[in-house]
């Protein structure tokens, strides 16, 4: 490999850091070699935490990556060589002249009930305030507890967290487990929430049941089209299982013209040499009706055919 040094590019929020820090160790491992540095951006998303979702002034935007349009402008102008990324809020259409040069090993796909007492989906008291910044979340919950209020959170996950403490505190929040056990919040056994001396509980939701985000655990290392040293060395990391499951995801979402803030559900696992994957889709335009949920295998290699064949059911 003749490339000497990287420039990884990176969101500043604390999981931000802690997953680039694992993409550093990994290539490090990869290549003892390769000086890597890591350049903070920041993004719109973080810039604008005052926003909900739904009042960024260009809404299309929000669907083309608030969370990586300036780590691709970064990438595009050469001041760094690869940016990383929850998988999740990388667009499924990917914009001309970039590629994702490795999806690293999956952790947790789960999303995680988080309240002050125990307890379950069925159990929160009538018209409970749950938040979330996930439309996907959002119309499940509403789809399974009617009663819920819904209540849009935003910020970085210690302090969607804390939302269920102090005063008008929520009687629950939602998040993705891959982010509270790569910051070390979601203790080994799933069940408690450690946070500034708090201890919080935890119910870590059946992915069969609540299904997750598209590409939701993955980290993706996205690059330059072309640049093949940069795609070689990152390369290395690539888990093609993980990599043919949020393939089948994404291609799903890319047919349907789905974004990151469009209420899907996908649920992969592969089993016997075949990949399965359940889908289940809301109707944006009334989420109060019931979703279409529909599921289908073929061969691992066969990734996207898979999500040609679950949208051709829809």
């Amino acid at each position: 490999m003749s490339l000497n040094q990287l420039i990884l590019g990176t969101r500043g929020s604390e999981l931000a850091l802690t997953q680039t820090t694992m993409v550093t160790q990994a290539l490090q491992t990869a290549h003892p070699h390769l000086k890597i540095e890591r350049q903070i951006i920041q993004t719109s998303g973080d810039k604008r935490q005052d926003l909900r979702f739904s009042e960024f002034s260009d809404v299309a935007q929000v669907d083309k990556g608030i969370f990586i349009k300036e780590l691709e402008i970064a990438l595009a102008d050469r001041q760094i060589d690869a940016a990383v990324h929850s998988l999740k809020d990388v667009p499924s259409d990917l914009a001309a002249g970039f590629t994702l040069g490795a999806i690293l090993p999956r952790a947790a796909i789960e999303d995680v009930l988080i309240t002050k007492d125990p307890h379950t989906l069925d159990s929160l008291p009538k018209g409970a305030r749950v938040g979330t910044s996930s439309v996907r979340r959002a119309a499940q919950l509403k789809w399974l507890r009617p009663d819920i209020e819904i209540v849009e959170v935003r910020g970085n996950v210690p302090t969607r967290v804390k939302k269920v403490l102090g005063e008008n505190a929520l009687d629950a929040v939602m998040l993705a487990a891959a982010g509270l056990l790569r910051l070390g919040l979601l203790n080994a056994n799933l069940a408690r929430i450690h946070i500034e001396e708090q201890t919080l509980c935890a119910l870590v939701l059946d992915p069969a049941k609540f299904l997750p985000a598209a590409g939701q655990g993955a980290i993706a290392i996205e690059c330059r089209h072309g640049d093949a040293d940069v795609i070689a060395a990152v390369q290395a990391l690539n888990h093609a299982e993980t990599e043919a499951r949020v393939t089948a995801e994404r291609e799903f979402l890319k047919i349907l013209g789905a974004g990151c803030q469009t209420p899907v559900g996908a649920h992969t696992w592969i089993k016997d040499g075949h990949l399965h994957m359940s889908v289940r889709v809301f109707n944006e335009a009334n989420l109060s009706a019931p979703p279409v949920e529909r599921e289908a295998s073929r061969p691992v290699h066969e990734a996207r055919q898979l999500a040609a064949d679950l949208a051709a059911m829809l």
